[in-house]
């Protein structure tokens, strides 16, 4: 959905939570991501970045004195780029992810610094203890995707995010089976080829954990998270 869409809502408390940057590049991002990504996958893409940004009011952090907006935007919305379907799907989705969002940036004028920030926040988001000492940009993409995970990947800003709002997101960004979608869509992109699941990686244990028991521990760990799938 659109800034200019949510920006009609009635309630000034959901739209201000749910309101995206209103850029030229984050429509572009959002053109991207919603014809390349299932439903379920993109929805997880933007309400990473609207619990990025609650992350960001907790901890005292604002935009553009302490990150640009549009890049946690960038980084969030394209953090799981690598396992849309018409990727070329060589390499750990994490890092192809990260190489198209980077071309992507470039090709719209951002600057190369800024596209290696955004670069380092999608290839480090499934690396905790490393993406959270890896600057500002980094930490709030990994903290959002983590928010949105409802507790597996990490629940340290879980007080960021109120019932009230979750529950105004959910209504706007359905959660849609996001965890058996979203694995589905690593696993399969993992199985094709063995630079895309090297061991231990997050895509190579969710392989073999799919291959070996049929599911992963993550998908079984979301029976008791936060959000439940």
């Amino acid at each position: 959905m659109t800034a200019s869409h949510l920006e009609t809502a009635p309630d000034k408390g959901a739209a201000d939570l749910l309101t995206l940057p209103g850029t030229p590049l984050t429509e572009a991002v959002v053109e991207l991501i919603r014809t390349v990504e299932t439903p379920s996958v993109f929805h997880h893409s933007i309400r990473s970045y609207l619990f990025a940004r609650l992350v960001a009011g907790r901890l005292g952090l604002s935009a553009g004195r302490d990150y640009h907006d549009d890049l946690l935007f960038s980084a969030c919305a394209m953090h799981d780029l690598g396992v849309a379907a018409d990727g070329p799907h060589r390499q750990r989705f994490e890092v192809e992810g990260a190489d198209r969002a980077a071309a992507f940036l470039v090709a719209r004028g951002v600057s190369a610094s800024d596209a290696d920030q955004v670069w380092r926040a999608i290839a480090l988001h499934t690396s905790p203890g490393i993406a959270e000492r890896s600057g500002t940009l980094c930490a709030l993409v990994r903290a959002g995707i983590a928010l949105d995970f409802g507790g597996p990947m990490g629940g340290d800003h879980a007080e960021a995010l109120t019932g009230e709002q979750a529950a105004a997101v959910h209504a706007e960004y359905p959660r849609l089976d996001m965890i058996r979608s979203l694995t589905d869509a690593i696993v399969a992109q993992a199985a094709k080829g063995p630079n895309n699941a090297p061991r231990y990686s997050a895509p190579g244990e969710f392989l073999r954990e799919r291959e070996t028991f049929g599911r992963t521990r993550m998908e079984h760990s979301f029976r008791s998270s936060r959000w439940g799938n």
